[in-house]
């Protein structure tokens, strides 16, 4: 099974041996079920949420339903937001929560080395939707074709990046959250 973000659709049944005990419509129902969680699953819950904004936004420019100028102080604003606490979020996961989550669970250890590698393949990622949103907001307003080539190359980017974004946090999220409340570290209360 090739286990890299692009080509990966769910992690190996090892594990997701937690999320099999601790299934996923249960979570907030558990005991052990914290603030962190809940904080942390909002926090991706953002990240859904600001690259369906900039998909949406890029669709209504595409067929002319959104001011250009407007459109591009929705990539702007929405694209630095999504690029900007991406880095900061897998810089603290990968600095502080899966160092120590990967040695509760022996069996879940291999997981959060792949989430790892998720996000180093992420910062590749973040980095052409930046290069491509770039060159939507570097396009001036009265290059209308420039404009609308570069949107649709933005777009291409984006559907991809929400794929593989998705696909990480879905596998983290099955791997976190059973971890945290099988265990319960009192450093993740």
């Amino acid at each position: 099974m090739d286990l890299t973000l692009a080509q990966r659709d769910r992690l190996p049944d090892a594990l997701r041996a937690l999320v099999a005990e601790f299934p996923r419509d249960a979570w907030d129902a558990h005991p052990n079920y914290s603030q962190l969680i809940a904080f942390w699953l909002d926090k991706h819950l953002s990240f859904r949420r600001l690259t369906k904004m900039l998909a949406d936004d890029t669709d209504k420019a595409l067929a002319g339903l959104l001011d250009p100028l407007q459109y591009q102080r929705h990539v702007s604003r929405l694209g630095g937001d999504l690029i900007n606490h991406l880095h900061g979020h897998h810089q603290i996961e990968d600095a502080h929560y899966f160092p120590v989550m990967a040695t509760l669970d022996q069996a879940a250890a291999a997981g959060f080395d792949i989430l790892d590698r998720d996000h180093h393949a992420m910062d590749g990622l973040l980095n052409g939707l930046a290069t491509d949103a770039n060159a939507v907001l570097q396009r001036q307003l009265t290059d209308k074709n420039g404009l609308t080539t570069a949107t649709s190359t933005f777009q291409n980017t984006l559907t991809d990046f929400t794929r593989m974004l998705d696909r990480h946090l879905v596998d983290e999220e099955e791997l976190v959250v059973p971890v945290l409340l099988k265990y319960a570290p009192e450093q993740f209360r």
